[in-house]
Protein backbone atom coordinates (compact mmCIF):
# COMPACT_ATOMS: atom_id res chain seq x y z
CA UNK A 1 0.00 0.00 0.00
CA UNK A 2 2.90 2.38 0.59
CA UNK A 3 3.88 1.92 -3.07
CA UNK A 4 0.33 2.85 -4.09
CA UNK A 5 0.50 5.90 -1.81
CA UNK A 6 3.78 6.98 -3.39
CA UNK A 7 2.38 6.50 -6.91
CA UNK A 8 -0.71 8.53 -6.07
CA UNK A 9 1.36 11.45 -4.78
CA UNK A 10 3.67 11.38 -7.80
CA UNK A 11 0.79 11.45 -10.27
CA UNK A 12 -0.96 14.26 -8.39
CA UNK A 13 2.28 16.21 -8.41
CA UNK A 14 2.69 15.73 -12.16
CA UNK A 15 -0.69 17.25 -12.94
CA UNK A 16 -0.09 20.05 -10.44
CA UNK A 17 3.33 20.82 -11.89
CA UNK A 18 1.92 20.91 -15.42
CA UNK A 19 -0.67 23.44 -14.28
CA UNK A 20 2.04 25.44 -12.52
CA UNK A 21 4.26 25.57 -15.59
CA UNK A 22 1.35 26.73 -17.75
CA UNK A 23 0.37 29.41 -15.22
CA UNK A 24 3.96 30.65 -14.91
CA UNK A 25 4.36 30.65 -18.69
CA UNK A 26 1.12 32.59 -19.05
CA UNK A 27 2.40 35.29 -16.70
CA UNK A 28 5.85 35.60 -18.27
CA UNK A 29 6.36 34.37 -21.83
CA UNK A 30 3.15 33.22 -23.50
CA UNK A 31 1.56 35.45 -26.16
CA UNK A 32 -1.54 37.36 -25.08
CA UNK A 33 -3.76 35.44 -27.47
CA UNK A 34 -2.90 32.12 -25.83
CA UNK A 35 -4.91 32.76 -22.66
CA UNK A 36 -8.22 31.26 -23.72
CA UNK A 37 -6.74 28.05 -25.16
CA UNK A 38 -4.44 27.72 -22.16
CA UNK A 39 -7.49 27.97 -19.94
CA UNK A 40 -9.04 24.97 -21.70
CA UNK A 41 -5.90 22.91 -21.12
CA UNK A 42 -5.70 23.94 -17.46
CA UNK A 43 -9.35 23.04 -16.95
CA UNK A 44 -8.60 19.58 -18.37
CA UNK A 45 -5.60 19.13 -16.07
CA UNK A 46 -7.59 20.30 -13.05
CA UNK A 47 -10.30 17.78 -13.86
CA UNK A 48 -7.77 14.95 -14.21
CA UNK A 49 -6.17 15.84 -10.87
CA UNK A 50 -9.62 15.94 -9.29
CA UNK A 51 -10.53 12.52 -10.72
CA UNK A 52 -7.23 11.04 -9.58
CA UNK A 53 -7.89 11.98 -5.97
CA UNK A 54 -11.68 11.86 -5.72
CA UNK A 55 -12.63 8.24 -6.34
CA UNK A 56 -13.54 5.15 -4.33
CA UNK A 57 -10.18 3.45 -4.86
CA UNK A 58 -8.20 6.38 -3.47
CA UNK A 59 -10.55 6.79 -0.55
CA UNK A 60 -10.23 3.08 0.30
CA UNK A 61 -6.42 3.30 0.13
CA UNK A 62 -6.27 6.32 2.43
CA UNK A 63 -8.88 5.00 4.87
CA UNK A 64 -7.09 1.65 5.14
CA UNK A 65 -3.74 3.33 5.78
CA UNK A 66 -5.32 5.63 8.35
CA UNK A 67 -6.80 2.68 10.21
CA UNK A 68 -3.27 1.23 10.41
CA UNK A 69 -1.55 4.51 11.26
CA UNK A 70 -0.15 3.13 14.50
CA UNK A 71 1.93 0.75 12.39
CA UNK A 72 3.26 3.49 10.08
CA UNK A 73 6.17 5.90 10.46
CA UNK A 74 5.40 9.54 11.23
CA UNK A 75 6.12 10.84 7.73
CA UNK A 76 3.75 8.34 6.10
CA UNK A 77 1.04 9.17 8.62
CA UNK A 78 1.44 12.87 7.82
CA UNK A 79 1.19 12.14 4.07
CA UNK A 80 -2.05 10.23 4.59
CA UNK A 81 -3.39 12.97 6.86
CA UNK A 82 -2.77 15.69 4.26
CA UNK A 83 -4.22 13.63 1.41
CA UNK A 84 -7.31 12.79 3.44
CA UNK A 85 -7.83 16.51 4.10
CA UNK A 86 -7.36 17.27 0.38
CA UNK A 87 -9.77 14.49 -0.56
CA UNK A 88 -12.37 15.64 1.94
CA UNK A 89 -12.16 19.22 0.67
CA UNK A 90 -12.32 18.31 -3.02
CA UNK A 91 -15.13 15.81 -2.51
CA UNK A 92 -17.29 18.67 -1.34
CA UNK A 93 -16.70 20.58 -4.61
CA UNK A 94 -18.55 19.35 -7.72
CA UNK A 95 -16.02 18.37 -10.39
CA UNK A 96 -17.61 20.65 -12.97
CA UNK A 97 -17.22 23.65 -10.66
CA UNK A 98 -13.62 22.73 -9.86
CA UNK A 99 -12.65 22.58 -13.55
CA UNK A 100 -14.62 25.73 -14.43
CA UNK A 101 -12.92 27.63 -11.61
CA UNK A 102 -9.48 26.71 -12.95
CA UNK A 103 -10.46 28.08 -16.34
CA UNK A 104 -11.91 31.25 -14.75
CA UNK A 105 -8.72 32.02 -12.82
CA UNK A 106 -6.61 31.67 -15.95
CA UNK A 107 -8.86 34.05 -17.90
CA UNK A 108 -9.17 36.40 -14.94
CA UNK A 109 -5.39 36.82 -14.69
CA UNK A 110 -5.20 37.75 -18.36
CA UNK A 111 -8.04 40.26 -17.94
CA UNK A 112 -6.34 41.76 -14.88
CA UNK A 113 -3.11 42.41 -16.81
CA UNK A 114 -5.01 44.25 -19.54
CA UNK A 115 -7.16 46.15 -17.03
CA UNK A 116 -4.14 47.33 -15.09
CA UNK A 117 -2.33 48.43 -18.22
CA UNK A 118 -5.34 50.40 -19.47
CA UNK A 119 -6.60 51.61 -16.07
CA UNK A 120 -9.94 49.95 -16.81
CA UNK A 121 -11.33 48.26 -13.68
CA UNK A 122 -14.63 47.60 -15.47
CA UNK A 123 -12.81 45.17 -17.74
CA UNK A 124 -11.71 43.07 -14.77
CA UNK A 125 -14.71 43.46 -12.46
CA UNK A 126 -16.93 40.73 -13.99
CA UNK A 127 -14.15 38.19 -13.46
CA UNK A 128 -13.59 39.29 -9.87
CA UNK A 129 -17.31 39.07 -9.20
CA UNK A 130 -17.29 35.42 -10.32
CA UNK A 131 -14.16 34.66 -8.30
CA UNK A 132 -15.77 36.04 -5.15
CA UNK A 133 -18.90 33.96 -5.79
CA UNK A 134 -16.87 30.80 -6.40
CA UNK A 135 -14.77 31.46 -3.30
CA UNK A 136 -17.87 31.93 -1.16
CA UNK A 137 -19.28 28.61 -2.40
CA UNK A 138 -16.00 26.73 -2.03
CA UNK A 139 -15.52 28.12 1.48
CA UNK A 140 -18.97 26.84 2.40
CA UNK A 141 -18.16 23.44 0.89
CA UNK A 142 -14.92 23.37 2.89
CA UNK A 143 -16.32 24.41 6.28
CA UNK A 144 -20.07 24.87 6.31
CA UNK A 145 -19.90 25.59 10.03
CA UNK A 146 -17.83 28.76 9.52
CA UNK A 147 -18.46 32.12 7.84
CA UNK A 148 -16.93 32.10 4.36
CA UNK A 149 -13.96 34.33 5.19
CA UNK A 150 -13.08 32.32 8.30
CA UNK A 151 -12.98 29.17 6.18
CA UNK A 152 -10.85 30.89 3.58
CA UNK A 153 -8.33 32.17 6.14
CA UNK A 154 -7.99 28.67 7.61
CA UNK A 155 -7.32 27.23 4.15
CA UNK A 156 -4.24 29.46 3.77
CA UNK A 157 -3.00 29.07 7.34
CA UNK A 158 -4.30 26.36 9.65
CA UNK A 159 -5.72 28.15 12.67
CA UNK A 160 -5.74 31.62 11.13
CA UNK A 161 -8.99 33.45 11.87
CA UNK A 162 -10.41 36.92 12.41
CA UNK A 163 -10.30 36.17 16.15
CA UNK A 164 -6.52 35.93 15.77
CA UNK A 165 -6.04 38.66 13.17
CA UNK A 166 -8.29 41.40 14.58
CA UNK A 167 -6.26 41.83 17.80
CA UNK A 168 -2.98 41.38 15.89
CA UNK A 169 -3.83 44.16 13.45
CA UNK A 170 -5.37 46.21 16.25
CA UNK A 171 -2.09 46.05 18.17
CA UNK A 172 -0.13 47.04 15.06
CA UNK A 173 -2.38 50.02 14.36
CA UNK A 174 -1.99 51.20 17.95
CA UNK A 175 1.81 50.99 17.68
CA UNK A 176 2.04 52.37 14.13
CA UNK A 177 0.16 55.63 14.73
CA UNK A 178 2.90 57.19 16.91
CA UNK A 179 5.53 55.80 14.55
CA UNK A 180 3.91 57.57 11.61
CA UNK A 181 3.85 60.80 13.63
CA UNK A 182 7.60 60.39 14.20
CA UNK A 183 8.16 59.69 10.52
CA UNK A 184 6.70 63.07 9.56
CA UNK A 185 9.81 64.74 10.97
CA UNK A 186 12.15 62.73 8.73
CA UNK A 187 13.66 64.36 5.63
CA UNK A 188 12.17 63.36 2.27
CA UNK A 189 13.57 60.41 0.35
CA UNK A 190 16.62 61.59 -1.62
CA UNK A 191 16.18 62.14 -5.34
CA UNK A 192 19.06 59.88 -6.39
CA UNK A 193 16.88 56.75 -6.04
CA UNK A 194 14.82 57.91 -9.03
CA UNK A 195 17.73 58.50 -11.37
CA UNK A 196 17.48 56.37 -14.53
CA UNK A 197 19.38 53.09 -14.59
CA UNK A 198 19.64 50.96 -17.70
CA UNK A 199 17.41 47.88 -17.64
CA UNK A 200 20.30 45.81 -18.97
CA UNK A 201 22.42 46.82 -15.97
CA UNK A 202 19.54 46.01 -13.62
CA UNK A 203 19.30 42.52 -15.12
CA UNK A 204 23.01 41.92 -14.53
CA UNK A 205 22.71 43.22 -10.98
CA UNK A 206 19.75 40.89 -10.34
CA UNK A 207 21.87 37.94 -11.46
CA UNK A 208 24.61 38.99 -9.04
CA UNK A 209 22.07 39.37 -6.22
CA UNK A 210 20.84 35.82 -6.84
CA UNK A 211 24.41 34.62 -6.23
CA UNK A 212 24.75 36.73 -3.08
CA UNK A 213 21.69 35.27 -1.38
CA UNK A 214 22.68 31.78 -2.48
CA UNK A 215 20.17 30.81 -5.18
CA UNK A 216 21.33 27.78 -7.16
CA UNK A 217 20.93 28.87 -10.79
CA UNK A 218 20.91 25.24 -11.90
CA UNK A 219 17.58 24.94 -10.07
CA UNK A 220 16.30 28.52 -10.00
CA UNK A 221 15.64 30.87 -12.91
CA UNK A 222 14.51 34.48 -13.14
CA UNK A 223 11.99 36.02 -15.57
CA UNK A 224 10.08 39.28 -15.95
CA UNK A 225 6.40 39.88 -15.33
CA UNK A 226 3.91 42.61 -14.45
CA UNK A 227 3.70 41.57 -10.79
CA UNK A 228 6.64 39.63 -9.29
CA UNK A 229 5.98 36.12 -7.94
CA UNK A 230 7.69 32.80 -7.28
CA UNK A 231 6.63 29.41 -8.66
CA UNK A 232 8.00 26.28 -7.05
CA UNK A 233 7.40 23.37 -9.43
CA UNK A 234 9.53 21.10 -7.26
CA UNK A 235 12.79 21.45 -5.34
CA UNK A 236 14.70 21.16 -8.63
CA UNK A 237 12.70 23.77 -10.54
CA UNK A 238 11.89 27.07 -8.84
CA UNK A 239 11.23 30.24 -10.79
CA UNK A 240 11.33 33.81 -9.55
CA UNK A 241 10.24 36.91 -11.42
CA UNK A 242 10.77 40.65 -11.18
CA UNK A 243 9.72 43.83 -12.95
CA UNK A 244 12.21 46.47 -14.05
CA UNK A 245 11.57 50.22 -14.01
CA UNK A 246 14.24 52.50 -15.42
CA UNK A 247 13.66 55.10 -12.68
CA UNK A 248 13.20 52.72 -9.73
CA UNK A 249 16.17 50.40 -9.36
CA UNK A 250 15.31 49.65 -5.73
CA UNK A 251 12.02 48.10 -6.88
CA UNK A 252 13.68 45.29 -8.81
CA UNK A 253 16.45 44.96 -6.21
CA UNK A 254 14.00 44.13 -3.45
CA UNK A 255 11.75 42.08 -5.70
CA UNK A 256 14.68 39.78 -6.37
CA UNK A 257 15.63 39.53 -2.69
CA UNK A 258 11.98 39.03 -1.63
CA UNK A 259 11.23 36.37 -4.24
CA UNK A 260 14.63 34.87 -3.56
CA UNK A 261 13.55 34.25 0.04
CA UNK A 262 10.51 32.37 -1.25
CA UNK A 263 12.72 30.39 -3.62
CA UNK A 264 15.21 29.39 -0.92
CA UNK A 265 12.33 27.85 1.04
CA UNK A 266 11.19 25.84 -1.99
CA UNK A 267 14.75 24.81 -2.86
CA UNK A 268 15.50 23.78 0.71
CA UNK A 269 12.79 21.14 1.15
CA UNK A 270 14.32 17.77 2.02
CA UNK A 271 15.20 15.73 -1.12
CA UNK A 272 13.29 12.71 0.17
CA UNK A 273 10.08 14.76 0.07
CA UNK A 274 10.36 15.40 -3.67
CA UNK A 275 7.05 14.66 -5.49
CA UNK A 276 5.21 13.92 -2.23
CA UNK A 277 2.71 16.11 -0.41
CA UNK A 278 5.40 16.71 2.21
CA UNK A 279 7.28 18.59 -0.51
CA UNK A 280 4.81 21.44 -0.09
CA UNK A 281 5.75 24.27 2.23
CA UNK A 282 4.01 24.30 5.60
CA UNK A 283 1.91 27.45 5.25
CA UNK A 284 1.61 30.73 3.41
CA UNK A 285 2.60 32.75 6.47
CA UNK A 286 5.76 30.70 6.90
CA UNK A 287 6.43 31.14 3.18
CA UNK A 288 6.04 34.90 3.55
CA UNK A 289 8.23 34.83 6.65
CA UNK A 290 11.12 33.73 4.45
CA UNK A 291 10.61 36.37 1.78
CA UNK A 292 10.22 39.09 4.40
CA UNK A 293 13.24 37.78 6.32
CA UNK A 294 15.52 38.16 3.29
CA UNK A 295 13.93 41.38 2.04
CA UNK A 296 13.64 43.27 5.31
CA UNK A 297 15.85 41.76 7.97
CA UNK A 298 18.76 41.11 5.62
CA UNK A 299 18.16 43.32 2.58
CA UNK A 300 17.35 46.55 4.43
CA UNK A 301 20.07 46.16 7.06
CA UNK A 302 23.00 48.56 7.22
CA UNK A 303 25.46 45.70 6.90
CA UNK A 304 23.92 44.31 3.72
CA UNK A 305 23.74 47.75 2.14
CA UNK A 306 27.41 48.36 2.94
CA UNK A 307 28.18 45.03 1.29
CA UNK A 308 26.26 45.69 -1.93
CA UNK A 309 27.07 49.42 -2.24
CA UNK A 310 30.36 48.90 -4.16
CA UNK A 311 28.59 46.68 -6.68
CA UNK A 312 25.78 49.23 -7.03
CA UNK A 313 28.39 51.91 -7.78
CA UNK A 314 29.82 49.62 -10.43
CA UNK A 315 26.47 48.86 -12.12
CA UNK A 316 24.77 52.24 -11.56
CA UNK A 317 27.54 54.88 -11.46
CA UNK A 318 25.33 57.85 -12.34
CA UNK A 319 22.74 57.06 -9.68
CA UNK A 320 25.34 56.32 -7.01
CA UNK A 321 27.65 59.26 -7.72
CA UNK A 322 28.42 60.97 -4.41
CA UNK A 323 26.10 58.64 -2.48
CA UNK A 324 27.51 57.47 0.86
CA UNK A 325 26.61 54.21 2.59
CA UNK A 326 24.57 56.22 5.09
CA UNK A 327 22.75 57.97 2.24
CA UNK A 328 21.85 54.59 0.76
CA UNK A 329 20.65 53.26 4.12
CA UNK A 330 18.40 56.25 4.75
CA UNK A 331 16.99 56.05 1.22
CA UNK A 332 16.24 52.33 1.41
CA UNK A 333 14.65 52.58 4.86
CA UNK A 334 12.79 55.83 4.23
CA UNK A 335 9.38 55.88 5.92
CA UNK A 336 6.51 57.58 4.14
CA UNK A 337 2.92 56.49 3.41
CA UNK A 338 2.61 55.49 -0.24
CA UNK A 339 0.28 53.98 -2.81
CA UNK A 340 1.95 50.72 -3.80
CA UNK A 341 2.15 47.81 -1.36
CA UNK A 342 5.19 46.05 -2.83
CA UNK A 343 7.19 49.29 -2.71
CA UNK A 344 6.01 50.34 0.75
CA UNK A 345 8.47 50.87 3.58
CA UNK A 346 8.53 48.40 6.46
CA UNK A 347 6.69 50.63 8.92
CA UNK A 348 3.70 51.48 6.74
CA UNK A 349 3.55 48.09 4.99
CA UNK A 350 1.15 46.50 7.53
CA UNK A 351 -1.37 49.28 6.82
CA UNK A 352 -1.49 48.17 3.18
CA UNK A 353 -2.33 44.67 4.38
CA UNK A 354 -5.01 45.97 6.75
CA UNK A 355 -6.77 47.72 3.85
CA UNK A 356 -6.99 44.45 1.94
CA UNK A 357 -7.99 42.50 5.04
CA UNK A 358 -10.92 44.81 5.76
CA UNK A 359 -12.08 44.73 2.14
CA UNK A 360 -11.83 40.94 1.91
CA UNK A 361 -13.95 40.54 5.02
CA UNK A 362 -16.64 42.70 3.44
CA UNK A 363 -16.46 41.01 0.03
CA UNK A 364 -16.78 37.54 1.52
CA UNK A 365 -19.60 38.62 3.86
CA UNK A 366 -21.49 40.08 0.90
CA UNK A 367 -21.62 43.57 2.42
CA UNK A 368 -19.41 45.04 -0.33
CA UNK A 369 -19.92 44.45 -4.04
CA UNK A 370 -17.06 44.15 -6.52
CA UNK A 371 -18.59 47.08 -8.40
CA UNK A 372 -18.13 49.34 -5.34
CA UNK A 373 -14.68 47.97 -4.48
CA UNK A 374 -12.58 50.83 -5.97
CA UNK A 375 -14.46 53.45 -3.99
CA UNK A 376 -14.06 51.46 -0.76
CA UNK A 377 -10.38 50.88 -1.53
CA UNK A 378 -9.73 54.58 -2.06
CA UNK A 379 -11.56 55.52 1.14
CA UNK A 380 -9.50 53.14 3.28
CA UNK A 381 -6.23 54.30 1.73
CA UNK A 382 -7.19 57.83 2.72
CA UNK A 383 -8.19 56.75 6.23
CA UNK A 384 -5.27 54.40 7.00
CA UNK A 385 -2.40 55.94 5.03
CA UNK A 386 -3.60 59.48 4.36
CA UNK A 387 -2.97 59.20 0.61
CA UNK A 388 -5.22 59.92 -2.35
CA UNK A 389 -5.44 57.18 -5.00
CA UNK A 390 -5.13 58.79 -8.45
CA UNK A 391 -6.35 55.84 -10.52
CA UNK A 392 -7.35 52.19 -10.27
CA UNK A 393 -4.08 50.90 -11.77
CA UNK A 394 -2.28 52.30 -8.72
CA UNK A 395 -5.18 51.35 -6.49
CA UNK A 396 -7.47 48.35 -6.56
CA UNK A 397 -5.72 46.83 -9.61
CA UNK A 398 -2.19 46.97 -8.24
CA UNK A 399 -2.08 43.36 -6.94
CA UNK A 400 -2.60 40.15 -8.90
CA UNK A 401 -3.78 38.06 -5.93
CA UNK A 402 -7.54 38.46 -6.29
CA UNK A 403 -7.28 37.78 -10.03
CA UNK A 404 -5.67 34.47 -9.09
CA UNK A 405 -8.42 33.64 -6.61
CA UNK A 406 -6.21 34.27 -3.57
CA UNK A 407 -8.79 35.84 -1.27
CA UNK A 408 -7.56 35.44 2.31
CA UNK A 409 -3.87 35.38 1.39
CA UNK A 410 -2.94 38.98 2.18
CA UNK A 411 -2.93 38.61 6.01
CA UNK A 412 -0.14 36.05 5.65
CA UNK A 413 2.20 38.89 4.62
CA UNK A 414 1.79 40.61 7.97
CA UNK A 415 1.95 37.36 9.92
CA UNK A 416 5.00 36.33 7.91
CA UNK A 417 6.75 39.59 8.75
CA UNK A 418 6.08 38.98 12.44
CA UNK A 419 7.25 35.35 12.18
CA UNK A 420 10.48 36.55 10.54
CA UNK A 421 11.32 38.88 13.42
CA UNK A 422 10.67 36.07 15.89
CA UNK A 423 12.97 33.77 13.91
CA UNK A 424 15.75 36.37 13.83
CA UNK A 425 15.53 36.74 17.60
CA UNK A 426 15.98 32.98 18.00
CA UNK A 427 18.71 32.82 15.35
CA UNK A 428 20.81 35.44 17.10
CA UNK A 429 21.26 33.05 20.02
CA UNK A 430 23.29 30.85 17.65
CA UNK A 431 24.75 33.20 15.03
CA UNK A 432 26.32 36.64 14.84
CA UNK A 433 23.92 37.63 12.07
CA UNK A 434 25.14 41.23 11.82
CA UNK A 435 28.73 40.13 11.12
CA UNK A 436 27.62 37.51 8.60
CA UNK A 437 25.42 39.95 6.69
CA UNK A 438 28.11 42.65 6.69
CA UNK A 439 30.49 40.38 4.78
CA UNK A 440 27.80 38.97 2.52
CA UNK A 441 28.03 35.51 4.05
CA UNK A 442 24.36 34.55 3.89
CA UNK A 443 24.93 30.78 3.75
CA UNK A 444 24.99 30.16 7.55
CA UNK A 445 21.73 32.11 7.92
CA UNK A 446 20.08 30.07 5.16
CA UNK A 447 21.43 26.88 6.72
CA UNK A 448 19.86 27.80 10.09
CA UNK A 449 16.51 28.46 8.43
CA UNK A 450 16.93 25.41 6.25
CA UNK A 451 17.45 23.11 9.22
CA UNK A 452 14.56 24.52 11.24
CA UNK A 453 12.04 25.53 8.55
CA UNK A 454 12.83 24.74 4.92
CA UNK A 455 13.74 21.07 5.01
CA UNK A 456 10.57 20.05 6.85
CA UNK A 457 8.22 21.02 4.02
CA UNK A 458 4.69 20.31 5.27
CA UNK A 459 5.78 17.62 7.72
CA UNK A 460 4.50 19.74 10.62
CA UNK A 461 1.63 22.15 11.17
CA UNK A 462 2.74 25.82 10.96
CA UNK A 463 2.22 26.61 14.65
CA UNK A 464 4.24 23.55 15.66
CA UNK A 465 7.03 24.37 13.22
CA UNK A 466 7.29 27.97 14.43
CA UNK A 467 7.53 26.80 18.02
CA UNK A 468 10.13 24.16 17.09
CA UNK A 469 12.22 26.78 15.30
CA UNK A 470 12.03 29.58 17.86
CA UNK A 471 11.27 27.83 21.15
CA UNK A 472 8.03 29.74 21.79
CA UNK A 473 4.52 30.33 20.52
CA UNK A 474 3.79 33.19 18.12
CA UNK A 475 4.97 36.43 19.70
CA UNK A 476 4.42 39.63 17.63
CA UNK A 477 6.35 41.76 20.13
CA UNK A 478 9.57 41.08 18.20
CA UNK A 479 7.99 42.54 15.07
CA UNK A 480 6.91 45.72 16.85
CA UNK A 481 10.39 46.08 18.33
CA UNK A 482 11.90 45.69 14.87
CA UNK A 483 9.68 48.40 13.37
CA UNK A 484 10.54 50.73 16.23
CA UNK A 485 14.24 50.05 15.58
CA UNK A 486 13.84 50.91 11.90
CA UNK A 487 12.66 54.41 12.83
CA UNK A 488 15.24 54.77 15.57
CA UNK A 489 18.06 54.01 13.12
CA UNK A 490 16.89 56.80 10.85
CA UNK A 491 16.93 59.48 13.52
Amino acid sequence: MKDALKKLQFELHCYGQAEGVLMCDGETAAPRGAAEARGEVMAFLSQKRYELLVNDETRKLLDTLWEKKDELDGETVRQVEILREDLDELTRIPMEEYAAYGKLVNNSSAAWVKAKETNDYALFEPYLKQIVEYTQRFAHYHRADLPAYESQLDSYEKGMSTAMLDPFFGMLRKELVPMLDMAKSLPPQPAFVSKPCAISAQREFSSWLMDVIGLDKNRCSIAETEHPFTSGMNRSDVRITTHYYENAVLSSLYSVVHEGGHALYELGVAPEYQFSVLGRTSSMSLHESQSRFYENLIGHSAGFLRFIAPKMREFFPDMMQGVTDRDLFRAVNHVQPSLIRIEADQVTYPLHIMVRYELEKQLMAGTLSTRDLPEAWNALYKEYLGVDVPNDSQGVLQDTHWAGGMIGYFPTYALGSAYASQMLHAMQRDLDTDALIERGDIAPITAWLGDRIHRHGSRYEPNDLLKMATGEEFNPAYYVKHLQQVLSNLA
